[in-house]
């Protein structure tokens, strides 16, 4: 007998959390966030809710800022980078898929800034009553995902990886709150998704991992930026600055996993539980690397990936959106993450 599933209303809290990696939304902006620091430049960030302001707050490290940051909250990765190609946003964070489609659609985005993390946090979940145990036998079932996400990379690879096509498995493109409810409804047989969302699953028992993107994906983030501002030579110190503060902050969550789930928790509505979850599973495991040939090479099999599918236009050559101006002595981008140990 099949177990009556919480409501998903339930999961709300977390469904309207907004997320770097997320595909294509018709949300809104928040283009009246607060302005942080002092001086008369301001670099204007592009951010998700519970993102980048919310860890380098927690971290400290918005403090005797000589420039001014101007915060806009995004509703996923394609509108920030929508914002970055019309120059209202100087830098903001995304995933691994957003950039390609982005320079697809020959957006004018620079991608400045790479963290590498582990792929565990992103994954393939059914329901726990589910007969599905091996990716191979998604053939012929719906799964959700959201359009031009890493998500929705992680989803071809897999298949790829079990010898299906994407045309084996029925998509249905939806947004993540629309995704959750489909999932705990059981309108849809599986949910391609990313950590948080995969955390607050396990946590609430709604369903279990079928397969992760461990070993199948990238486990890239960026931070990407107008090529105007990279121009603007005290803009380009700022955001050398700005990505300093962050690398740093990235070093805090790891050392303080409990305090930044806490704040996580509160900014966003997340219980603590799945916050701490995906702050052990995935977000410690960030290190930042450099923007080098590997990691070029690596975007560009996304790239072409998603050519072949038809669902970029035409060939990307990545290598021509990214700047490794802030590469510094950062080590190589193939650098293994960080595993989180139990203290």
């Amino acid at each position: 007998m099949r177990r009556r599933l919480v409501p998903a209303a339930l999961l709300l809290p977390l469904a309207l959390l907004l997320s770097a990696c997320g595909g294509n939304s018709a949300a809104g902006t928040s283009t009246g966030g607060r302005i942080d620091g002092k001086g008369s430049l301001t670099l204007n960030v592009g951010d998700q809710k519970g993102g980048s302001e919310a860890i380098l707050r927690a971290a400290g490290e918005l403090e005797n800022l000589d420039y001014k940051i101007k915060w806009s909250t995004f509703t996923s990765g394609p509108p920030l980078l929508e914002g970055v190609n019309a120059k209202a946003v100087d830098i903001g964070s995304v995933g691994n898929t957003p950039p390609v489609f982005a320079a697809g659609a020959d957006a004018k985005i620079t991608v400045v800034a790479a963290w590498h993390g582990t792929s565990k946090g992103d994954t393939i979940l059914v329901p726990n009553d589910s007969k599905l145990t091996k990716p191979a036998e998604l053939k012929g079932k719906s799964i959700a995902v959201a359009q031009g996400s890493s998500a929705h990379y992680q989803l071809v690879a897999n298949l790829k990886a079990a010898g299906l096509t994407f045309s084996d498995v029925k998509v249905k493109y939806l947004q993540p709150a629309d995704a959750l409810a489909a999932f705990t409804s059981g309108k849809v047989d599986a949910w391609a998704v990313w950590d948080p969302y995969t955390s607050q699953v396990l946590e609430s028992q709604q369903g279990r991992v079928l397969t992760t993107g461990e070993g199948i994906t990238n486990g890239f983030t960026f931070q990407v930026a107008s090529p105007t501002a990279l121009k603007d030579k005290k803009k380009s110190a700022a955001i050398a600055d700005y990505l300093e503060r962050l690398r740093r902050a990235y070093s805090w969550v790891y050392d303080h996993p409990k305090e930044w789930a806490k704040v996580w928790s509160k900014d966003t509505g997340m219980p603590y539980e799945a916050a701490l979850a995906s702050v052990k599973r995935t977000q410690s495991s960030r290190v930042p690397v450099a923007v080098d040939k590997p990691l070029i090479a690596s975007e560009q099999e996304i790239a072409d990936a998603f050519t072949s599918l038809k669902l970029i236009p035409r060939k990307v050559d990545f290598g021509q959106f990214v700047d490794p101006r802030y590469n510094g002595d950062l080590p190589p981008s193939t650098a293994k993450p960080r595993v989180y140990k139990e203290s």
